[in-house]
């Protein structure tokens, strides 16, 4: 990939309690191109959400980055001091939270939310800054937009809420957007609605996108490649369709197998066996290898990220590979 908007080497981030170091993210690595949606996929406590946080420095305290680089469109966002770290937020990096009753105001007009999420950054007319709010509106599917800015946040539907969301984080057209599981809430329709529109606008702005999701099913869809997390770490990534016909570790695989559709009529879902392990006290070598029906002696020691072309996996048995052959 050459010139991507977004290139993140070795993050690590760690939370530092009382209890002990919660290694939530552990050597995260991934690069983003112009207009490309990547799904970030996992169960919940993977480290999904905090990776999100972290490549905005939205992480609090006890939680620090420890090491690695986030790079937007070649800036150094980890060593910008607070100052210009929020100059940039929502500007050239934004983010899309889960529940958008947390994020919107109350007491404030959607017209008014979207004209101080402007004035942060820009200096507009009032007039200048309502029509662009109305068109962003119009945009995310949102029906006679100028006078909806005068409602509050409570005479919108959920998924209305959640396009006012979008369309906030739209605003300044910023290179990349961070989406944590949007459409969680939302009913299957308007799920599908919003991940069209989704990747119509990725497409109409050039907006690189990180849908961060652990439905499989939903991010599928909407992305163009995959990354998989398990406890902390991307265990395997690659384009989307060649990753779900031939999944090189054995969560993906158990991830895939799990989905409703694999299953036949009148039969129990296929379920990964276990549960995930704690962040405080992992196991030695991989992770997953307690929970893994594939697992040998060799999985006692850590494996490294296996690059191959356009893919990449954490694994000593990754699937598709001749009988004998290591990785």
């Amino acid at each position: 990939m050459s010139n991507p908007v977004l290139s993140v080497t070795n993050l690590t981030t760690h939370f530092f309690t009382r209890a002990g170091v919660v290694k939530a993210v552990d050597g995260v690595s991934f690069d983003l191109a112009k207009g490309e949606i990547m799904g970030l996929v996992g169960e919940s406590g993977s480290g999904k959400t905090v990776t999100g946080f972290s490549l905005l420095g939205l992480v609090d305290a006890p939680g620090r980055i420890v090491e690695g680089s986030v790079k937007l469109n070649g800036t150094e966002l980890t060593t910008l001091s607070n100052t210009d770290l929020r100059d940039r937020r929502g500007r050239e990096i934004s983010m899309i939270f889960q529940d958008p009753i947390a994020t919107l105001n109350p007491m404030l007009t959607i017209g008014q939310q979207m004209k101080l999420a402007l004035d942060a950054h820009e200096r507009l007319s009032t007039r200048a800054a309502l029509a662009r709010s109305a068109e962003l509106l119009e945009q995310v599917g949102i029906p006679s937009a100028a006078a909806r800015l005068r409602a509050y946040p409570h005479e919108f539907s959920g998924g209305m809420r959640q396009r006012v969301a979008i369309a906030i984080a739209l605003l300044h057209r910023p290179a990349v957007i961070v989406a944590d599981e949007p459409t969680t809430a939302l009913d299957v329709s308007i799920q599908a609605q919003i991940l069209y529109q989704m990747r119509d606008l990725a497409a109409e702005t050039g907006t690189a996108m990180i849908w961060i999701s652990h439905d499989l099913a939903v991010v599928s869809s909407l992305a163009s490649k995959l990354a998989v997390m398990y406890a902390g770490r991307i265990v395997e990534q690659g384009p989307t369709a060649t990753l779900l016909r031939d999944p090189r570790h054995p969560y993906t695989a158990g991830l895939i197998a799990s989905l409703p559709a694999m299953a036949k009529p009148g039969t129990p879902l296929t379920q990964i066996p276990g549960t995930t392990p704690s962040l405080l006290s992992l196991p030695p070598g991989c992770p997953f290898a307690p929970r893994c029906t594939e697992a040998t002696d060799r999985c006692s020691t850590d494996p490294q990220m296996t690059l191959d072309d356009d893919r990449g996996w954490r694994c000593f048995h990754p699937g598709g590979l001749p009988e004998g052959a290591t990785a």
